[in-house]
């Protein structure tokens, strides 16, 4: 099923989050995560990014279209990546460039903990600092 008409089927009681809507009151966008079941997921579903969970799919069309894949790791009580949502991913022209240049992808560090942990391990032995949202660059 399209990804449109699955935000569509959501019907009336579903309220997009974002500040993208067109005259009838209904989000721009709808990227992948309109199909997860996590509310911090849900909250970027109607960004002009277009995210991917973290998947088999996503890491897939890295490989053929031979792009980096960038994570965005967050929670939904985290104020600083409801900053970063509404400053870089909320931006039309930010989300037309990693559209274009990345496979983006976003992880709920709540619902993943376990890839939040390998990723912030790996920033931490990088940088020796790190937190949330916490952003990473991988090749496919």
């Amino acid at each position: 099923m399209e990804l449109e008409q699955i935000y569509l089927d959501k019907g009336k009681d579903y309220t997009p989050r974002t500040q993208h809507l067109d005259k009838q009151g209904r989000a721009k966008f709808v990227n992948h995560l309109i199909l997860e079941s996590s509310p911090y997921l849900l909250q970027h579903a109607h960004n002009p990014v277009n995210w991917y969970p973290f998947s088999d799919e996503a890491f897939d069309k890295a490989k053929a279209e031979n792009k980096p894949i960038f994570i965005s790791i967050g929670y939904a009580t985290c104020h600083w990546c409801h900053v970063m949502a509404r400053e870089s991913f909320e931006n039309e022209e930010i989300a037309r460039v990693m559209n274009e240049h990345f496979v983006c992808i976003k992880v709920d560090r709540e619902e993943r903990p376990d890839l939040d942990a390998i990723y912030m391990n790996a920033v931490q032995m990088m940088t020796g600092s790190g937190g949330w949202p916490l952003s990473v660059f991988l090749m496919p």
